[in-house]
């Protein structure tokens, strides 16, 4: 991270690259003799610094786009630029920074590894980096003080509530300084309050770093806190609603 909780430079969205922009999404598996259309030509744009969420049902494309988005896995057809680059034809080393430093994953079950304290988990990533132990300390203290959890960096998942493990999961996201996070149902296992605690997180993160966010969800308490409502049905986009909403090409 460059300066603790320093907001990013604001940015022209008119001159810069989206974060995101996406053409033509196609992405199809097979189960048994079945063949299961997930994304039947995506098309999408996200600014830089946006907080938009992605809604619709289970099962409607939601995960499947953003495993596109987040390069775990590739399109059958169609294309994702990540300010301005094409995914699909980075090289592994390329893949490998994007991963690591560009972009930043919250899961809706925290994906924590148990035997690890909340300080470690957060760490781990940066140890993958090769990144020297004070830099380490300093950039895991400052991701778990930013979530409020300075008080409790050294307890296991185990010991930590439901809504103290999706901060783990943030923190972890965020230790990078990454340009976007990618938040797949993060209140789908935390009640109601809990689930509010964690929107308000989000949304202050988004304000102060100016991380751009997009969130999964099918709740629709998040949904309705979101400025930007991008609406999937059946693996299609149905509805582009609120501030910022725009296709490819630039078109609003």
């Amino acid at each position: 991270m460059s300066e603790p909780h320093a907001p990013r430079r604001p940015l022209d969205p008119e001159s810069a690259p989206p974060i995101f922009e996406a053409s033509g999404l196609r992405k199809r598996y097979r189960l048994g003799a079945f063949t299961i259309e997930a994304l039947r030509g995506v098309d999408l744009v996200v600014t830089r610094g946006e907080f938009v969420v992605v809604a619709g049902p289970s099962g409607c494309g939601k995960t499947t786009l953003f495993n596109l988005l987040g390069a775990l896995d590739g399109p059958d057809s169609g294309s994702v630029l990540f300010e301005g680059s094409d995914l699909g034809r980075q090289t592994s080393g390329e893949r490998t920074l994007f991963l690591r430093r560009k972009v930043g994953f919250v899961f809706q079950s925290f994906n924590l590894i148990p035997v690890l304290t909340a300080y470690e988990n957060v760490e781990y990533p940066l140890r993958i980096d090769g990144l020297g132990r004070a830099e380490r300390r300093r950039r895991t203290e400052e991701a778990l003080a930013s979530v409020g959890l300075a008080g409790r960096m050294h307890q296991r998942p185990d010991q930590l509530s439901g809504g103290e493990r999706q901060r783990v999961a943030l923190a972890r996201g965020l230790v990078h300084d990454p340009r976007v996070i990618l938040a797949d149902e993060p209140t789908a296992n935390l009640d109601s309050t809990t689930g509010a605690e964690i929107v308000d997180l989000l949304a202050r993160t988004n304000t102060e770093r100016g991380t751009t966010f997009l969130i999964a969800t099918h709740d629709p308490a998040v949904i309705e806190r979101s400025p930007r409502r991008i609406r999937l049905l059946d693996g299609r986009v149905i509805a582009d609603e609120g501030a910022g909403a725009r296709r490819p090409g630039g078109v609003r």
